[in-house]
């Protein structure tokens, strides 16, 4: 699934390819879209122009200067394509917005996942997420206390947007393996100090993160993300994989060791 810095490169690029720009046509093509985005909305965008673009964890805002805005998520592999309203439209096309002045952006999605909403002006976009991992106020102490209600593992809870957007599955493991944590420990056991930890793996992990397609090769290189079975890069180790919340967790079980759960043996009853 795309996370924030995959999202965030995207946006840039869409901002620099539509900012300004009058709305020629928005047209969908998969009737999951369909059902969200009537005709008669679509239709409206005609002589819109876009105003700005946003990101706010995964999600995309194309803010219109009517005050409309277009909501955007790529889900599990959504994507852009730039490129002229004359080409033919590429295979996984699921919408297409075109422009007066010839030129097009295409959503891509292989598995249709993708959505679009369209938001009447001065009506608020209700995200319910919380602070990014580069927010001020993100403090170890604030994530703590966020933490502290959550009785689930802490791979689970930091995929929970409303702890921090942006966050998803495969920088969730990273950042583990980071901060050397147990993906199974739970979350509102951990101590400030593991949890200062973590937020200083998130935020490095985030920041090393180049925005292109998951990779194990160059500058985007996992540590322990889709490694299963091979050496932890860290220390004479074996990447394990178990599944958390329906999502796939990797982790170091020699070198993660923080906030592991203990298993406590009972006593033998004393003889009367």
């Amino acid at each position: 699934m795309p996370e924030l810095p995959e999202v965030e490169r995207a946006v840039r690029a869409l901002r620099t390819h539509i900012e300004g720009l009058e709305i020629e046509a928005v047209r969908v093509f998969h009737p999951a879209l369909r059902r969200r985005a009537s005709a008669g909305a679509l239709k409206k965008l005609h002589g819109a122009r876009v105003a700005w673009v946003e990101r706010r964890g995964k999600h995309q805002l194309i803010h219109l200067e009517d005050g409309r805005v277009v909501h955007v998520h790529f889900r599990m592999n959504g994507d852009w394509i730039f490129d002229s309203a004359s080409e033919p439209l590429p295979r996984f096309a699921r919408a297409a917005l075109s422009f007066v002045n010839g030129s097009r952006v295409v959503l891509d999605d292989s598995r249709a996942l993708s959505t679009i909403d369209i938001h009447p002006a001065e009506t608020p976009v209700a995200l319910n997420l919380g602070p990014e991992p580069l927010d001020s106020s993100l403090t170890a102490e604030a994530l703590k206390a966020a933490l502290s209600r959550r009785r689930t593992a802490i791979k689970v809870a930091l995929l929970d947007q409303r702890i921090i957007a942006g966050l998803g599955n495969i920088y969730a493991s990273e950042s583990l393996w980071r901060a050397k944590i147990d993906p199974r420990a739970v979350a509102a056991t951990l101590s400030l100090a593991t949890v200062t930890r973590l937020l200083a793996a998130i935020r490095a992990v985030i920041a090393r993160a180049t925005g292109g397609r998951y990779t194990d090769a160059e500058n985007a290189r996992l540590d322990v993300y889709d490694r299963e079975g091979k050496r932890c890069r860290r220390r004479d180790g074996t990447i394990l994989r178990i599944v958390q919340g329906g999502r796939s967790t990797y982790f170091c079980p020699r070198c993660q060791r923080a906030g592991r759960p203990r298993v406590t043996r009972a006593l033998p009853r004393a003889r009367s």
